[in-house]
């Protein structure tokens, strides 16, 4: 499930990544579930559990067949249809352009919001290693497919919503390269598959963020963070759950 995931919610909207766009009277609009363990009803009623189907993982893609009083119709990746409170789901992701300096908000296909960013101090190379002040060129924005993997109120950059670096993606290149052990490369897979914080000790560097406390400006000052102003955060936390997807290019 969590390998299809990426590929699949790229592919269907708006054809990122070099994807052909989506025909939309053929592909349901995409959601995914925002909980852990959640439920698919077999009517429009909390009461209703579908008999014996598992519980929908975080993150899991749904395809929204229709919409009704509180509730959407899906159907799952395996075919299976029942329903699901909207409240449960969400079809929000975010687009970060390090070219274009700014944050793109979608809801599906349809652009929602744009926000200029700060960045790292290098704003134009993708991350490799972890920086320092004595290796500031380190300090960069890594490119790739992430979610958010927590969310901090109480950041010393005002609020943060933490990106799951390094991913699997890194901690291959990192065992590669010989900058992680193999026990901090099985840690970040893990972590990766399950959804939870990955090692953020290691050589690769950790702890990238999209943050407050930016100026609005695009300047690039940051040890490898996306910052965008506090009036942005604000709304960006309300939409933001624990696995929206983000795309850094």
């Amino acid at each position: 499930m969590r390998a299809a995931f990426f590929p699949i919610f790229f592919a269907l909207v708006f054809g990122i990544s070099g994807a052909a766009p989506p025909d939309r009277d053929a592909s349901p609009p995409l959601y995914y579930s925002i909980e852990r363990d959640g439920t698919l009803y077999a009517r429009p009623d909390r009461t209703a559990p579908l008999p014996d189907f598992r519980p929908l993982a975080l993150q899991e893609p749904l395809f929204m067949l229709d919409a009704q009083d509180g509730w959407l119709h899906v159907r799952t990746m395996d075919d299976v249809t029942g329903f699901v409170p909207e409240e449960a789901v969400s079809n929000v992701w975010l687009r970060i352009s390090k070219k274009q300096q700014t944050l793109f908000v979608y809801r599906g296909a349809d652009l929602a919001m744009r926000i200029s960013v700060d960045l790292g101090l290098n704003a134009i190379m993708d991350k490799v290693r972890r920086g320092g002040t004595l290796e500031p060129d380190h300090w960069r924005t890594p490119e790739g497919n992430f979610h958010i993997v927590a969310k901090n109120p109480n950041s010393k950059f005002y609020k943060a919503l933490v990106l799951n670096y390094p991913s699997a993606e890194d901690a291959e290149r990192g065992i590669r390269s010989g900058l992680i052990t193999e026990e901090e490369y099985d840690a970040i897979m893990e972590a990766d598959e399950t959804l939870e914080m990955p090692p953020m000790g290691t050589l690769l560097g950790g702890f990238i963020e999209i943050h407050g406390n930016g100026t609005g400006g695009s300047v690039n000052w940051t040890q490898g963070c996306i910052a965008v102003t506090d009036w942005w955060i604000d709304r960006l936390w309300e939409i933001v759950h624990v696995g929206t997807p983000v795309l850094v290019e």
